[in-house]
């Protein structure tokens, strides 16, 4: 149950730093280009708050990996661009259409059937020459984003930082509780994750927001859910596949539903 928890307050915390990131990046764009760095600083101390929240989220949700699969906290932390709507709606006073008030009681729902399926336990423990297979493969994959950037394709872009940021979630899960500093598996974290930060943003610049988020949040969340699956001893509750399955369907579909407040608009 405290693993649930704080998968939650993970989603909670990203899709808040959401929110003070665009407030920060609107404050600061809204200057004059006459504005001292110093000033600028200080008009965007919300940015370095949003920074830290990102941070802490990202904690919360390596500790739920621990104990959680794979296929409810990528879920879960997919969900967090419903925390920015909510947010967005009370604190920017944006309005959110039809489709995605209904969005958000389908991700309800979805969760709930997840949650509900969930087995709780930790991951296999990987030979050694796998976590540094896992670490290695992130140079292919920097690779393939450099030629999608050079060939300019965000379709690419998009879906390279998605199996980034779902390699993010799986080395999370397999990272040892001991000696973790000397894990090939905890570099594999940063490396993939400052990797899918960087891909992102470009795909961002090159996609409309909802192309680029829709497709990221499909490859982050199916991708590493199968791995877990399939490969790292993650398991859904017996006779539970069916329930598991729709759950799956309804928050992916949600989130992709609410895709469009992935990146916030903050009006001057």
């Amino acid at each position: 149950m405290l693993a649930l928890v704080g998968a939650l307050a993970a989603a909670l915390c990203y899709g808040s730093a959401t929110i003070c990131e665009a407030v920060a990046v609107a404050a600061m764009s809204a200057m004059p280009e006459s504005t001292t760095l110093l000033t600028r600083v200080r008009t965007g101390w919300l940015y370095g708050v949003g920074l830290a929240v990102d941070a802490a989220g990202f904690l919360l949700n390596a500790l739920a990996l621990r104990v959680l699969p794979l296929f409810l906290v990528e879920s879960i932390v997919a969900s967090s661009v419903a925390v920015t709507a909510l947010l967005a709606v009370v604190l920017l006073k944006q309005r959110l259409r039809r489709g995605e008030i209904i969005a958000l009681a389908v991700l309800v729902i979805g969760l709930s059937a997840l949650g509900a399926t969930a087995h709780e336990g930790t991951a296999i423990a990987l030979p050694q020459y796998l976590a540094w297979g896992i670490l290695a493969a992130v140079l292919p994959l920097a690779a393939a984003a450099w030629f999608s950037l050079t060939a300019n394709s965000g379709i690419s872009l998009a879906l390279i930082a998605g199996l980034a940021f779902g390699m993010v979630g799986v080395s999370a899960r397999l990272v040892p509780t001991h000696g973790f500093l000397a894990s090939p598996l905890t570099w594999s974290v940063i490396a993939y994750g400052g990797l899918a930060v960087i891909v992102y943003g470009f795909a961002l610049d090159k996609l409309p927001t909802t192309t680029a988020a829709s497709l990221c949040f499909t490859v982050e969340t199916i991708i590493p859910s199968a791995i877990g699956l399939l490969l790292l001893g993650d398991a859904i509750r017996d006779g539970l596949w069916p329930v598991a399955l729709i759950g799956f369907a309804l928050t992916l579909g949600a989130c992709i539903t609410l895709s469009a407040h992935a990146e916030v608009k903050v009006s001057s």
